[in-house]
């Protein structure tokens, strides 16, 4: 497996209200493999969303570099093969579907690729089917629940046979139905067919479902590790704001009062067996 995304040294500078260059992302290395699966924590203001725009080049590095399979962010040329490769969903549903039907808001991408009609209604099913929303292709997107309208934002990215998706924070709007089903959705789509995944979240339990874990602070990447190396760093996510999932927290709880568990509880699940062999 090769990189997919290689970050170098990256900043981002905005100018803040009083005029003063403020640093969103201070001198960031990163690298994600193709097929890796990483999730991305922080609290407010840790770089995170402002990192998840720098991947389809929706924000340009002040300085270093951000290449996408090969492709460097800051070459004008190479900003429509990036955005090809790489598809983002966003947080709030509502603002990123375009069609008063299902199916004509999936399309959207590939008919802007020109492509034949024919293939283009190919992308649309398999995309819907890949997400489980092909029974609501012809429905207006207005009657769905949030959880059904980030599938079809996801959907879209599919049909523009994205090798990567990001998603920033795409459950923080929804119910824990709706974050389930989009959770599941990734889970399975990463599953079934390999695509580099980066997804920006403060639900600790949804980091947990991925290969890799990038903990950010104050623009920096502060930690990297896999959910189980992650979520053993107790103290340092307190210090940062950040939660463990539940499970974990309580594993560390007992084994401080004497009772045997393993380290690398992390969810509900390995609990439970853990608890009730």
């Amino acid at each position: 497996m090769g990189e997919f995304i290689k970050i170098e040294n990256l900043c981002h500078a905005y100018a803040s209200s009083q005029d003063e260059q403020v640093l969103a992302l201070d001198h960031i290395d990163l690298t994600i493999t193709a097929g890796e699966f990483v999730a991305v924590i922080g609290t407010n203001g840790s770089g995170k969303s402002t990192l998840a725009k720098h991947l389809n080049a929706l924000l340009l590095p002040t300085s270093g570099d951000c290449l996408i399979n090969g492709l460097s962010t800051t070459q004008p040329e190479n900003l429509w093969k990036i955005r090809q490769l790489v598809g983002m969903v966003f947080q709030n549903p509502d603002n990123q579907i375009v069609a008063t039907v299902v199916e004509e808001d999936v399309a959207f991408g590939p008919e802007n690729l020109g492509l034949p009609p024919a293939q283009i209604v190919e992308r649309v099913e398999t995309a819907l089917e890949l997400v489980g929303m092909s029974d609501y292709r012809l429905h207006g997107p207005h009657l769905l629940s949030g959880g059904q309208k980030q599938r079809v934002a996801i959907a879209g990215a599919l049909a523009m046979q994205s090798q990567c998706l990001v998603l920033d924070e795409p459950t923080a709007m929804l119910d824990p139905l709706g974050r389930q089903e989009v959770l599941q959705t990734v889970k399975e789509l990463h599953a079934s067919s390999g695509m580099t995944v980066v997804y920006i979240t403060h639900f600790m339990e949804e980091a947990a479902a991925a290969d890799r874990i990038v903990v950010m602070g104050a623009g920096k990447v502060l930690y990297s590790g896999s959910p189980v190396e992650v979520f053993s760093q107790v103290a340092l996510l307190k210090e940062l704001g950040l939660d463990v999932p539940l499970a974990a927290e309580i594993a560390k709880r007992l084994r401080e009062n004497g009772i045997d568990l393993p380290e690398n509880i992390i969810t509900d699940e390995e609990l439970a067996v853990a608890l009730c062999p």
